[in-house]
């Protein structure tokens, strides 16, 4: 036990006192920081940008329609022809021009409407202007047909479910997005960290086999120990840096939003009509963030991120132990990687759309896939018989990996000169 203590401390030390791992730890959150106020600076100067656009509508229909908003101006060139209007946006600089031809049909101008710039304007800009002349020749064509707009305007019925659940709890319809956001989010990084901290545990296996030091330390610790020294240790070093990776990135980002001015959330999508939001639906919004099984959600992240790293280190290890380079690595990194990445398409194509569907509850208990999913389908609400028979799973699964990789590392470590097989990694096993 004591051999196991030193060997953690070792391991731990080695990696804290690295150069490379002190200026990435304090480097990283500098560089993610300064990306996303890059971001949500470029984001505002786009949002900033204002268009002009010329309307030449020879129909005389669309008079007053098209309104300036904050970042559209539109202007209206109806009195000179297209081509003096296509000069003019040229001379002028505009982002375009708006033909709507002279077709009293509504059905024939729909298709006849173009548009003219130097470049294909975005999308939503073309959905605006597409909406704006739908609702037009929609209501022209109803009242050709004799139809009274106003009686179909005042028999309009606004439907607005109440979602609530059979102990009578309220939730907003958007409740379903706010447990995909912090379940998806769980599930991801924990599956970076696996993939980062696991890598960190092979590179020191073939590094001290390639140094031959691994040949010293044998004689007096048993493989298994040290292989688990190094799981452990690796694994304390990595929580320390992300420990500090989210002190330090946080207090950046509040330095820079203050300096700076920068709102990081502006770069993101807005919801239109945002001002018909009521105030209740905010709160509600607010108490389903509340209701989230927050607690519950750390505990198992905590949990799941033992026993899959401890799953997937000791994989790691046993490669690291195999291979004489990191280049022979190859061969094996798409079986580790293949699960993680199906408990990621699992959870974000069968979990959000049903989180307690057949799919989801078997790859919930499957352990190559059960931290990453399970994460998941927390926010939406597990059974706690679930939660309890994932993790048993999963921490049985990981002794029994953890028993066959020893067994491949304790003949792997001294073997050299040749690249083995899964036939050859198979007969270490059996030894």
């Amino acid at each position: 036990m004591n051999n196991l203590k030193l060997i953690i401390q070792r391991e731990y030390l080695a990696r804290v006192r690295n150069k490379t791992f002190i200026v990435m730890t304090f480097l990283s959150p500098l560089i993610l920081v300064g990306m996303f106020s890059l971001i949500a600076y470029l984001s505002m100067l786009n949002n900033s940008e204002k268009h002009t656009i010329a309307v030449k509508d020879d129909s005389g229909l669309f008079k007053g329609e098209f309104q300036n908003k904050e970042e559209i101006d539109f202007i209206d060139v109806s009195a000179i022809s297209l081509e003096d209007a296509k000069l003019l946006v040229e001379e002028k600089d505009y982002y375009g021009v708006i033909y709507i031809p002279d077709t009293q049909d509504n059905l024939q101008l729909a298709k006849s409407i173009k548009f003219f710039g130097k470049e294909a304007p975005s999308i939503g800009l073309l959905q605006q202007i597409e909406r704006t002349i739908s609702e037009n020749l929609t209501t022209r064509e109803l009242i050709a047909r004799g139809v009274d707009i106003t009686k179909i305007e005042s028999a309009e019925a606004k439907v607005n479910i109440q979602i609530e659940n059979f102990q009578g709890q309220r939730t907003s319809k958007m409740s379903s997005y706010i447990k995909m956001v912090f379940g998806g989010a769980a599930g991801y990084l924990l599956m970076m960290f696996i993939i980062i901290y696991g890598n960190m545990v092979m590179r020191s296996v073939i590094e001290e086999k390639t140094n031959r030091i691994i040949e010293i330390i044998i004689s007096s610790v048993k493989p298994i120990q040290l292989m688990l020294g190094k799981i452990i240790g690796t694994s304390l070093a990595g929580i320390t840096q992300f420990t500090i990776w989210v002190l330090l990135g946080t207090t950046l980002l509040f330095i820079a939003s203050s300096i700076s001015g920068l709102n990081i959330m502006e770069s993101q999508p807005q919801i239109e009509n945002l001002e018909q939001v009521s105030n209740g639906e905010i709160q509600q919004l607010i108490i389903d963030i509340t209701n989230l099984p927050i607690l519950t959600l750390i505990i198992s992240f905590l949990v799941y991120f033992i026993g899959g790293y401890f799953l997937y280190s000791a994989i790691y290890a046993a490669i690291g132990a195999a291979v004489d380079s990191e280049t022979d690595t190859q061969q094996f990194m798409f079986p580790i990687i293949l699960p993680l990445m199906l408990g990621i398409y699992v959870g974000f194509f069968s979990v959000i759309e049903n989180p307690h569907g057949t799919v989801s509850t078997i790859f919930s208990m499957i352990p190559l896939t059960s931290p990453i999913v399970m994460l998941m389908r927390i926010p939406f609400g597990v059974p706690w018989y679930e939660l309890a028979i994932s993790i048993i799973i999963l921490f049985v699964t990981n002794a029994g990996v953890v028993w066959l990789a020893a067994k491949i590392y304790r003949v792997g470590i001294l073997m050299y000169g040749k690249k083995p097989t899964y036939k050859e990694l198979y007969k270490w096993i059996k030894y």
